[in-house]
């Protein structure tokens, strides 16, 4: 076996990596690999399969293996191709080619199972006959090479590609089917049968039909184009406020049957209809990807059961399957279901289609949404009142904003049949059991424990990619949960929250166990965080927080800021707000998880706040608080999952036995109540784990079972290891999906129904803006400088604040080769250089003679030696908000940070502004390679939510562009000495560049009035003097775009490096919108625009009557083998326009034409 003795040895690495692999959930990347890249995925697959092929060949000869066994592998891998087909990586689990290679997988595996073990049999026993040893027989790892390689990597293979195409969209068997219609506008049809309303509407140009019945809901989109209530207060939120109870299919949140609307296959113009039996629990909503618009559909769920008691039911279910289907016209032959492709429009008409919705689908159909099937609930009506843990919020908005314009009694009839679903993401747990009885009459009683966990959704994201808090207060992985306890007389509820650090920090790079935390923004957090705990103060009450974070350096920081800053904000609140630091961590090194719950209830800060804090308890046959709950503990470690849900189970278990010490002393002994309560928690962090961090929470052995085993300590060494991996190589796409689905994304247009009448009123809030809004003037300073590599060795007056310039409001510096850059400091840069310079800096600034203000540091960001500072007036925090920065290597075509761009993006009042300083590709004659750096980053900076350069009201460039002039050295000299810059401005490579459009196309800069600011002698005013006698150049620029007056643009003449600092000082006016103004004016403008109910009166021509209950109108179309034929006369679109206004009508001042107002629809 000597081939195979070789490549036992590669075997050996590869199984290694396997192992590795499948401990941290590996497989799971290389089967989204598969999903991703399907066509290359393919090409490995065959070409790969041919090979070993040709290695059954090869090892024949060398290795004299038997030839039957042989044939037949080979036949086996012949086998394995055909699943290669035009589909991959969609595999038919019942077609012939996937069942024939599960049977001659296992046959091929047992006849070399057989041919081996007779091998090594033989082998033995010539061993024990001769006493030597046997030089040909096969080793342990030449054996498990073969069967690696020659039997099961193929299957392998085959497997992995199954898992890829697990979360398949709909086929066209599906629900819904779209065709085409001509309707513009908002065509109402207004019935007149008492139980049904009939209702055409339109997208912008999509429209859609809802017919709607007492028992049958038929939703079908016609056309597809680009285009709240805040009713929810909610376990799960429920369809929103139906006025009568629904019957029983209706609780079941769905309709009977579903009709599928589509075009005959003899005739395009003409429409058959088909009767479904398909099961549609409900629609989340609409929403808009790749210009195309689709409708979000729930077509699987569970019941979990009820979490209230039965006088006020509340049965939640959980979701299993969310299908996305198109409400636009596909592309030709090709099916609008579920293909894995790229997609593209401009693909070839037979290629295979990836569905865009692809990420949507796995995280809604993750398990870990959930929706009310009852009519609203109201044990405690705060809920009902905001739509924070709605996570459906952005696409269904427009569902609900339809639903206000209804009559009452067609919303009543839309509510009751409770299509419209509002979901939330999190963990709802019911458990049932019957505890002891008490003396009076024996009988036990029936109690129902439920966990309700509602995951926010205004920051969410995943565990490396959202920390800390925004400027808004929404803190990263903040959760509500509520722990019920139901009986036959009361309803026990008792509230925690969780959520990150509230202040300004994040984790950049790779993550490993020894996790990098930086906080961003350390002298600018204060208004953020005050406005998180007024937020808490407003919903819940005081506020105790529970800081269970440890003394290792990164989280000591952490510790150190967070209690800096409640003790600042508890000038406002006094004892309203309090905390309590606990190393979680360290007492389980000194007495294990047994002393967490021993050392809490003697934490005097905690067992005050218990007794002070209480719970809500009501009636349940009237249904009102007997008390309420008076305040809230907030939990947090780092992540916010194991430490946290450990401490939040110990708080509820607590609050239990308060409840029951007062009201049934005789369960405190139940044992089935806390066996319940430690697996709904245990459960609780699983779920929200797996949420944020991608695995199962540390510690649930021991919250399920109240010990601490092996088993459980292999099983968060397994989970520790999986989350690094997910975390740092999978998250990243996880969380542009969930940014998709919340309507995060720069670039999202929000599906918003067709009303001319709102187009013409936003169109007007535009032309008056002067009326809600102000302008405040801001001062920026934007300096750049190429500092060498050198520390700071003169005083930066001079450049900071040159004679005869305002005090700036903002300072924005910009620093290149602010480290030497060297092998060492690119692969791993010594953060000290900055942090020198960022004090040298803020001396300078604050320490100035005559200073009008305080400066504080807003955020800095570095790649290697080029280095990003902001710097402003410290009573400009409050008023600056969505602060991010980010990096884009340009070096090394990417790989390396030598070269590359830095940014920083902010909002100051209403307007918003985006910095990048840069050093660009060096040399005299690299041009394009300049060129080419800027478009790199310019296409590749990007920040959160989609957001990129081009995306912000004003831009500011201050950089080392590296561009020279194209004269030659004694001429450019000479030009410089004589100070005749309009002939070396002709040359520079620069101009040239922005003239011919290679680079900077849109941006201005000032007039260089100023000499070439490279190269120089260090510590001198001369010109390079070096052997190189390089050619003295204007490579340090600053440029803008945007509403921005440059006021002065020059250097300052420092000597420490061989570059000039360069300095702009800008003059702008920033926005200031106020909101309450601007609501009051579209308010004012809808009641002067409508000033009575509008009539609406549509010519219907030959269209059939809204269906009854006794008549359907479908019943009267022509039938062939099962399906309706639709005549044309329907199809056609009314010519008038329900929304056309006569030529004295207030509206028609508004806009002239269709085109007009739907231009301002959106």
């Amino acid at each position: 076996m000597s081939l195979l003795h070789y490549l036992s040895y590669v075997a050996i690495v590869a199984a290694f990596a396997f192992m590795t692999l499948s401990l941290a959930s590996g497989l799971l990347y290389i089967s989204e690999l598969i999903e991703e890249h399907s066509r290359l995925a393919k090409l490995v697959g065959q070409r790969g399969t041919y090979a070993i092929i040709a290695l059954h060949v090869l090892l024949y000869v060398t290795d004299s293996l038997p030839l039957p066994q042989t044939l037949f592998s080979i036949i086996c891998h012949v086998v394995f191709l055909q699943n290669f087909s035009n589909q991959w990586p969609l595999i038919s689990l019942s077609s012939a080619s996937f069942i024939a290679s599960c049977v001659v997988a296992v046959t091929n595996h047992f006849l070399w199972f057989v041919h081996f073990s007779r091998v090594t049999r033989d082998a033995r026993q010539s061993y024990n006959r001769h006493r030597g040893t046997i030089s040909d027989a096969p080793a342990f790892t030449d054996i498990a090479t073969f069967f690696g390689t020659c039997v099961w990597l193929v299957p392998l293979f085959l497997f992995l590609s199954l898992s890829a195409n697990d979360n398949a969209l709909p086929t066209s068997s599906g629900a819904f089917t779209f065709l085409l219609s001509s309707s513009l506008g908002l065509h109402l049809y207004p019935g007149t049968a008492s139980s049904s309303c009939h209702r055409v509407i339109s997208f912008g140009s999509i429209s859609i039909e809802v017919v709607i019945v007492q028992v049958n809901v038929f939703c079908v989109f016609q056309r597809q184009i680009l285009g709240s209530d805040k009713s929810g207060g909610l376990i799960a939120p429920p369809s929103p406020s139906p006025v009568r109870r629904a019957t029983s299919p209706e609780r079941q949140g769905r309709p009977h049957r579903a009709l599928v609307f589509r075009a005959a296959e003899t005739n395009a113009n003409q429409v058959v209809v088909e009767l479904t039996n398909r099961i549609v629990k409900g629609c989340l909503g609409l929403i808009s990807i790749e210009n195309d618009i689709f409708l979000a559909v729930v077509t699987s769920a569970t019941e979990i059961g009820n979490t209230r008691s039965p006088s006020i039911p509340e049965n939640v279910a959980r979701i299993h399957e969310v299908r996305f289907y198109y409400s636009l016209v596909t592309p030709d032959n090709v099916d609008p279901t579920m293909s894995r492709e790229p997609y593209s429009q401009n693909a070839n008409a037979n290629a295979v289609f990836e569905h865009p919705c692809i990420p949507l689908t796995k995280i809604l159909s993750s398990g870990s949404f959930y929706y009310a099937l009852d009519p609203p609930w109201d044990l405690s009506s705060r809920l009902s009142l905001r739509l924070d843990f709605v996570w459906n919020e952005y696409i269904v908005r427009s569902l609900l904003d339809f639903r206000e314009k209804l009559d009452p009694h067609e919303r009543q009839d839309l509510d009751g049949c409770q299509f419209i679903v509002l979901a939330i993401q999190g963990y709802v747990g019911v458990s049932t059991m019957a505890l002891s009885a008490p003396p009076v009459n024996g009988a036990p009683v029936v109690a129902t424990l439920s966990l309700i966990s509602r995951l926010g959704w205004k920051r969410a994201g995943t565990r490396f990619n959202t920390r800390g808090v925004d400027d808004d207060g929404n803190t990263a992985n903040f959760v509500e949960t509520e722990t019920i306890l139901n009986t036959d007389l009361h309803c026990m509820s008792y509230t925690q929250v969780r959520g990150s650090v509230p202040l300004f920090w994040e984790q950049q790079g790779i993550q490993t166990f020894g996790q990098r935390i930086q906080i961003t923004r350390p002298q600018a957090s204060q208004p953020a965080f005050e406005r998180h705990f007024a937020h808490l103060m407003e919903e819940y009450g005081t506020t105790h927080a529970i800081n269970l974070l440890g003394t290792k350096e990164n989280e000591a920081i952490l510790t150190a800021a967070y209690g800096k800053h409640l003790y600042q904000a508890s000038s406002i609140w006094g004892d309203q707000l309090s905390i309590t630091h606990y190393d979680f961590h360290n007492a389980v090194r000194l007495g294990g998880h047994d002393s967490i719950v021993r050392e809490l209830g003697r934490l005097e800060a905690i067992t005050d706040h218990m007794d002070r804090f209480g719970f809500t308890l009501a009636d349940v046959s009237s249904g009102e608080a007997v008390t309420t709950q008076h305040g809230v503990f907030r939990t947090n470690c780092l992540d916010c999952l194991d430490r946290t849900n450990f401490v939040q189970d110990i708080l509820s278990r607590k609050a239990l036995e308060q409840y029951l010490g007062l009201v049934h002393r005789e369960w405190l002994q139940a044992s089935a109540l806390w066996t319940h309560h430690r697996e709904l928690w245990a459960e609780n962090g699983d779920a929200l784990s797996r949420i944020y961090a991608g695995t199962g929470a540390l510690n649930t052995s021991f919250t399920r079972t109240g010990k601490r085993t092996l088993a459980g300590v292999l099983s968060d060494a397994t989970k520790s290891v999986s989350r690094a991996y997910i975390n740092n190589f999978q998250d990243k796409s996880k969380q542009i999906a969930i940014d998709m689905f919340l309507g995060n994304l720069s670039n999202q247009t929000q599906v918003n129904i067709f009303d001319p009448v709102r187009g013409m009123i936003r169109k007007a809030l535009n032309e008056r803006m002067s009326e809600y809004s102000s302008t405040h003037p801001c001062c920026i300073f934007a300096g750049t400088w190429n500092v060498n590599g050198r520390p700071p060795s003169e005083s930066l007056l001079p450049w900071l604040f040159p004679r005869d310039t305002p005090r700036p409001d903002m300072f924005v510096l910009g620093f290149q080769e602010i480290v030497l850059l060297t092998a060492q400091q690119i692969i791993q840069t010594d953060p000290e250089k900055k942090h020198i310079w960022e004090q040298k800096i803020m001396e300078a600034i604050n320490g100035r003679s005559k200073k009008s203000g305080e400066y504080v540091l807003l955020r800095s960001e570095q790649l290697v030696g080029t280095a990003l500072f902001v710097i402003v007036k410290s009573e400009m925090t409050s008023v600056i908000r969505n602060v991010e920065g980010t990096t884009r290597k340009t070096g090394l075509r990417g790989m390396s940070g030598n070269k590359g761009g830095v940014g920083v993006r902010l909002d100051y009042y209403d307007t918003s502004f985006c910095f990048v300083t840069a050093h660009l590709a060096a040399g005299h004659s690299n041009v394009e390679e300049r060129n080419a750096d800027f478009q790199t980053i310019t296409k590749g900076l990007h920040f959160l939510k989609g957001k990129s350069i081009a995306s912000h009201d004003n831009i500011v460039w201050l950089a080392d562009t590296n561009y020279r002039i194209d004269l030659g050295n004694e001429t450019v000299r000479f030009f410089a000495m004589e100070k005749d810059y309009d002939s070396l401005v002709g040359a520079d490579q620069l101009r040239l560049a922005i003239d011919n459009g290679d680079a900077f196309v849109g941006y201005e800069e000032g007039p260089l009035l100023f000499p070439p600011t490279y190269k120089y002698d260090v510590g001198t005013d001369d010109y390079d003097s070096s052997e190189k006698m390089r050619i003295p150049a204007w490579t340090d620029r600053i440029l803008f775009r945007g509403n921005m007056d440059l006021s002065v643009y020059s250097r300052a003449e420092l000597r420490g490096s061989d570059h000039r600092p360069v300095f702009a000082l800008f003059r702008t006016e920033v926005r200031i919108i106020d909101a309450v103004k601007r609501a009051e004016l579209s308010q004012l403008l809808l009641e002067t625009t409508l000033p009575a109910p509008v009539a609406l009166s549509l010519d219907t021509g030959d269209l059939s009557p809204p269906s009854a209950d006794d008549l359907l109108w479908w019943d009267k179309l022509e039938n062939d083998k099962g399906q309706l034929i639709i005549p044309p006369a329907l199809l056609v679109a009314s010519s008038a326009n329900p929304f056309d206004s006569p030529g004295d009508s207030p509206l028609s001042s508004c806009a002239s034409s269709d085109e007009e107002l739907y231009s301002h629809a959106g």
